[in-house]
């Protein structure tokens, strides 16, 4: 397709697992200067839990709608969260529901995909729970379901389903294929040899770069969005890999970036593939230019969100003034608030306290423990050089002064709701010159010495669990 060659205001459909959103960046600045957001429940009903694709898709044409005089766009990228695959029939119509990946298998369709899966050295994608392997999903899908997976024409992963509905032309991408699914060797740049074992290859959609302008927008489509029908779209990334791509151009490795929402993923760019602990959600994703990349994950944005319904509001500031004191106190947060992934997947939570707490102190060591999860998986991937937060995190102040001094590195805030958004709209080939926002930092005392309480507190549970028999990882 021909595409324009300056754009003004780039149109981002973001889709994240527990949020989606829809967003205008003004492609000089990086800048977001419009959005609207919905959350992104979960269908209960019928065969599984599934996503809401008709409301999605609703939401996301009346958001454009609203966007497309003012401030208006030329141009739409999309991402969207991994683990997740679209399957349409001959007719286009869904031959099955989007299957959630936090939906749970019976033993016996576990048992037969772990017969069949490639190991960890071919794909780099640790065994994880439920469906967060996208070949655990469409092995789930193809033999509980196999009159209803009979139907399927087409497979399309989850950012280019959303590129498909605005273009009509269906594709994969290698970002999406890259996240742990067991569907990708990252060495080789090609399929899995669990491809062929579940008899898919010839259902794929065929595989672009997540920079191709895959067409403009289905006139049919245009006409209710309210805009020109040569607006381009592009084939869209994965979200974690949106967040990483602004760090990849025009900066040399080594360095890490910390992506959080409702998962945290650190990418050690720059990294080997040698020492993962696939035990321990340490795995390879795959960036935009097909490189793997080192990474570890643990699902942080769900467990603040847990954590912070049972505290209740507390002001950040309060928090930040209470730090000193759960860090003299000792009182700490002990792994895992959600348990099945990140680095000690069968831990359950604990609190120690020493004392009676608030609800400031109590989101003060909420904080101290993200970070200390964080430098846990930053330490299994290798990470090295500055650490770049973005993401809600990032404004978290306690969070990145504790990874700053857990880790001697540099800790770099970069603050706003637009890393994945700003990483999709790169897509497009725009080169906004973005700036670091800078705000006040905060000092912490003895934490060192409070990271060693920790661990040994752990040590202490995993003991205490291994003499009563119960399973705890390390």
């Amino acid at each position: 397709m021909t595409v324009p060659k300056a754009f003004r205001h780039i149109a981002v459909l973001d889709i994240g697992k527990t949020n989606a959103k829809v967003v205008v960046l003004d492609a000089a600045t990086g800048d977001e200067i419009a959005a609207v957001r919905t959350s992104n429940a979960v269908s209960r009903s019928g065969l599984y839990p599934h996503y809401g694709i008709a409301r999605l898709w609703t939401f996301a044409v009346a958001a454009l709608k609203s966007f497309a005089t003012e401030p208006g766009f030329d141009a739409i990228s999309i991402t969207a969260h991994g683990a997740s695959a679209v399957l349409l029939d001959v007719s286009d119509n869904l031959a099955l529901p989007a299957l959630d990946y936090e939906h749970h298998y019976p033993d016996a369709v576990n048992q037969a995909y772990d017969r069949l899966r490639p190991s960890f050295d071919e794909t780099f994608s640790p065994r994880l729970s439920g469906g967060l392997n996208l070949g655990a999903q469409l092995h789930y899908q193809k033999t509980v379901f196999p009159e209803r997976f009979a139907d399927v024409a087409t497979i399309m992963t989850y950012p280019q389903y959303w590129a498909w509905r605005l273009t009509g032309i269906a594709a994969n991408e290698v970002t999406s294929l890259g996240c742990h699914t067991d569907l990708w060797n990252p060495r080789t740049g090609e399929y899995s040899s669990l491809i062929d074992k579940l008899e898919l290859r010839k259902l794929l959609a065929p595989l672009r770069s997540a920079f191709d302008g895959l067409g403009p927008v289905l006139p049919s489509v245009a006409e209710v969005i309210g805009i020109e029908a040569d607006v381009p779209v592009y084939c869209g990334i994965h979200d974690s890999n949106a967040s990483l791509l602004p760090h990849l151009i025009g900066r040399e490795p080594p360095f890490t970036v910390v992506s959080t929402g409702t998962w945290v993923v650190s990418f050690a760019v720059g990294g080997d593939l040698d020492h993962l602990d696939p035990e321990r959600d340490a795995l390879a994703n795959v960036d935009a230019f097909g490189r793997a990349v080192p990474s570890s994950r643990f699902m942080g944005g769900r467990e603040f969100e847990i954590l912070k319904s049972e505290i209740g509001d507390v002001i950040l500031e309060d928090a930040e003034s209470a730090v000193g004191t759960v860090i003299e106190k000792g009182f700490m947060l002990l792994p895992s608030v959600v348990s099945g992934s990140g680095p000690f997947p069968s831990r359950e939570m604990r609190w120690i306290a020493s004392e009676s707490t608030n609800p400031a102190e109590r989101m003060a060591a909420v904080s101290l423990y993200l970070a200390l999860m964080t430098e846990v998986c930053l330490s299994l991937i290798g990470a090295k050089g500055p650490i770049l937060v973005e993401g809600p995190f990032a404004l978290n102040r306690i969070y990145i002064a504790a990874i700053s001094a857990l880790t001697s590195s540099q800790a770099i805030a970069l603050p706003g709701s637009t890393g994945t958004s700003l990483g999709a709209a790169l897509l497009t080939g725009i080169t906004p010159s973005v700036h670091s926002p800078k705000y006040a930092k905060i000092e912490l005392q003895d934490l060192k010495s409070y990271r060693e309480a920790w661990h040994r507190a752990l040590n202490d549970q995993s003991s205490t669990e291994k003499s009563v028999g119960h399973p705890g990882g390390s």
